[in-house]
């Protein structure tokens, strides 16, 4: 049969296609199988350092020797340094758990590196995985060494805390930068921490799923702005920097439109920013605020979210919900306002750190005063 005859045949093409497609499967659940059960070496080893109590036995150098041992006898292999080592104690310290049982495999890399691998990693059937690990920490095992790392330095030992941070790795497949950027602002602290209604206008389990959605305060340490600024100085540099705006907001927002244009009645309105949240299936109107919480303002969310509702939602998604993000909140005050709403609402603040001088725009040539200039050469 000819090279043409052949290529033509989508039999042969379909084939073609499936043999990739069971190489990569099969590429990657070698990449999660490496990587567990270097990490259950690494979470056994430092078990064996805290139970042979080594420290106190051999003294502070036993990490060195261990070390250099280990290296000796196990050649060409990297992760025995004496810091390393340590961070191995300090990994079994923080999840002693002896009671084992089947895990299937999670989204992992296989070097520690910077990336997840494709979302192909969670469809691997549990089947294909025969190890054990830890029943009530199995998903500690489930992201790279590099990512525990981090989150051993930041825990200090609180476990809720790290396991915080391991199941938000996993279920949004942060690089180990975008880990890094949430434990340097403490989203563990900010996480659902909004004031919000949603309990009372919002069924359950979408209640709390928009209540974990939120932030408070939300912080926009990408933003270089006056102390001073004002609502559109705010607005105009979020656009500025939509992407890590998006970052701050969390997993599932889609951007629909800044100043989102509705026709009421026979009036206008301008939704200061429209999102689609993917998981909550359901639009999301947020409103920005560069002043401090005012309770008028629930008032004319609720009319945006409630608009929303009758000329955008389908069938098919959810209540729309409200995020109001001010300069800053009284929260009983905040509460009251909330308790008069019958729109699922939540309330926040943001924090700046980014600050320029009061003069700094005044010292910049207006657009105006540039294209004046234009004119006179």
């Amino acid at each position: 049969m000819s090279k043409g005859v052949v290529k033509s045949d989508p039999r042969y093409a379909e084939w073609a296609r499936g043999l990739s497609e069971r190489y990569q499967r099969s590429q990657i659940k070698a990449a999660v199988s490496v990587n567990r059960e270097m990490l259950m070496f690494y979470w056994s080893l430092g078990r064996d350092i805290v139970e042979m109590h080594a420290e106190s036995r051999w003294g502070s150098g036993s990490f060195k020797e261990l070390s250099r041992d280990l290296q000796r006898e196990i050649p060409n292999v990297k992760g025995f340094s004496p810091r390393n080592l340590r961070y191995m104690k300090r990994f079994y310290e923080l999840f002693p758990s002896f009671e084992f049982a089947p895990q299937t495999a999670a989204q992992i890399t296989g070097d520690a590196g910077n990336e997840f691998l494709p979302q192909l990693v969670a469809k691997i059937d549990s089947a294909s995985t025969s190890d054990y690990m830890p029943s009530t920490d199995a998903e500690i095992f489930s992201i790279p060494w590099g990512h525990i790392r981090l989150i051993i330095d930041k825990a200090k030992g609180d476990r809720v805390f790290a396991k915080f941070y391991i199941r938000e790795t996993i279920e949004n497949g942060w690089s180990r930068s975008v880990l890094m950027n949430y434990l340097d602002t403490n989203l563990y602290e900010r996480q659902g921490k909004a004031v919000a209604n949603f309990s009372k206008t919002l069924p359950a389990p979408q209640s709390n799923l928009a209540q974990e959605i939120t932030r408070d305060p939300y912080q926009f340490d990408f933003l270089a702005i006056r102390k001073d600024h004002d609502e559109k100085e705010l607005k105009d540099a979020i656009m500025n920097n939509v992407s890590a705006f998006l970052m701050e907001l969390g997993t599932g927002f889609a951007l629909m439109g800044r100043e989102y244009r509705l026709k009421v009645g026979e009036t206008e309105q301008w939704i200061d920013l429209l999102f689609y949240h993917a998981k909550l299936h359901c639009y999301v109107v947020i409103e920005v605020k560069a002043t401090d919480f005012k309770p008028e303002y629930v008032g004319q969310l609720g009319t945006y979210v409630a608009a929303v509702n009758h000329i955008l939602k389908t069938d098919s998604d959810e209540p729309t919900i409200g995020l109001l993000v001010c300069k800053d909140k009284d929260n009983v005050v905040a509460q009251y306002a909330l308790e008069s709403a019958s729109q699922p609402i939540g309330i926040s603040e943001y924090e700046l750190s980014k600050l320029v001088p009061e003069n700094f725009r005044s010292s910049l040539p207006t657009i105006e005063e540039i294209e004046e200039g234009l004119r006179d050469e």
